[in-house]
């Protein structure tokens, strides 16, 4: 995968393949400590200690559809190519975090990619989610960090019934994400 987005894509699906009702992604900048970080969040079945320990292997997976999983290995290598790391937590049940860490200024560290997009990806693909985005930016000089955060679920409950696939509603999301992290950026 070329884009950190495309990483945060692929464990979302995870995420709704675990039977999560509620996913939470975070995306964090940080120019102080040099640091970017991803994470994401579900209330999903979970897994015990050994399945987390394969993750690791491309040969483990969990799908019937193919023999290997490279996702999760390969957002573990590139994080560790950029002097960071991963983490995951679960338990079954009670669901799984993935956390990667990167040297935001590592020369070898992939793009980032178009948030907005990956989001609304996300949204439209699966709307029976409940989606939480944060993306947070600490400025390398002076100021606070700037947090923007999108809960799908007051959007929702506006709608009442309207489809998130409809043109309007498309752009509505679209826009406030992109103004949204825009304004979180400055």
């Amino acid at each position: 995968m070329k884009e950190i987005a495309l990483h945060l894509i692929d464990l979302a699906e995870n995420s709704v393949s675990a039977n999560a009702k509620t996913i939470h992604i975070r995306v964090a900048e940080d120019f102080r400590t040099d640091q970017l970080s991803v994470s994401v969040e579900d209330d999903g079945k979970g897994m015990g200690e050994d399945t987390v320990k394969q993750l690791s292997d491309p040969f483990y997976t969990s799908r019937t559809t193919r023999n290997v999983g490279l996702g999760i290995p390969l957002l573990k290598e590139q994080a560790e190519t950029c002097n960071g790391r991963m983490n995951i937590s679960s338990k079954p049940g009670a669901g799984t975090k993935v956390e990667a860490f990167f040297q935001h200024s590592h020369i070898d560290r992939m793009p980032l990619g178009n948030l907005p997009s990956t989001f609304l990806t996300l949204e439209v693909a699966h709307p029976e989610i409940h989606w939480v985005f944060t993306y947070s930016y600490q400025p390398p000089f002076k100021g606070s960090p700037r947090i923007y955060e999108f809960d799908d679920q007051p959007v929702k409950e506006t709608l009442d019934g309207l489809s998130l696939t409809h043109p309007d509603v498309i752009t509505f999301l679209r826009s406030s994400l992109e103004e949204g992290i825009a304004e979180a950026r400055k």
